[in-house]
Parts: C-alpha cells; structure tokens; sequence
C-alpha cells in the first residue's frame, strides 16, 4: 500500500495514487499530492480543487474532462472553462490530476 506523509500523519494511497478515503483530505495533503507531481499550487489551481469538490459533492463523482471544463466555463467564465487553461495548470491531464488534488476518485472513463 503507498502512503502519504502529511504533518506527521500517514495517509494511505491507492495504486495510482489517489487518496483511499476522501476524508483524509486537507490542503496540506493536496500541497503534498502536488509537491509528488512537482507541481506548486496557485491561487488558479486552488479555484479548480474548490470547484472540484464542490461539482463531487454535488453529484458524487469526478468528472472527466469534457464535463469539468463545461462545470468551470459555468462557474468561472470561457477563460478559465477551456481545455488550454486547464492542460497548462494540470499538466495535460486535468480531469485526473485536479481530482487527485482535490481528494477525489480517480474519474471513472479516465485510463
């Protein structure tokens, strides 16, 4: 089983990385999912992961990548709810990276 260490605290992560129970999310714990993906955290990223959790919580599930970037043009504007501006902060991958981020399951139709 892989494992996170946040503030002293072991959190356990599936085989692909992702958070095994969704309520051992914290900020900390997504600075340090992200710090494993050498990514820093910006405020641009931080909208998405408070829009992700917040679209989960909605629905109950994480979105694949048509359906986030619709919920983010919704929420945020076209200049933020396209493909570009979420490939660049996500790494080319957003639907699946942000959900990791966010404390999410891994979207289902994502490979």
């Amino acid at each position: 089983m892989n494992t996170l260490s946040v503030n002293g605290h072991s959190i356990a992560l599936d085989k692909d990385g992702y958070l095994q129970h969704l309520g051992d999310w914290s900020e900390a714990t997504a600075e340090a999912l992200a710090l494993q993906e050498d990514l820093h955290l910006s405020a641009d990223h931080w909208e998405i992961i408070t829009l992700l959790r917040e679209f989960y919580a909605e629905f109950q599930l994480s979105p694949a990548n048509r359906p986030l970037i619709k919920f983010v043009a919704q929420r945020l504007g076209p200049e933020k709810g396209n493909s570009l501006h979420l490939n660049l902060l996500f790494k080319g991958t957003p639907a699946k990276l942000a959900a990791k981020l966010a404390g999410l399951p891994k979207p289902t139709n994502c490979l």
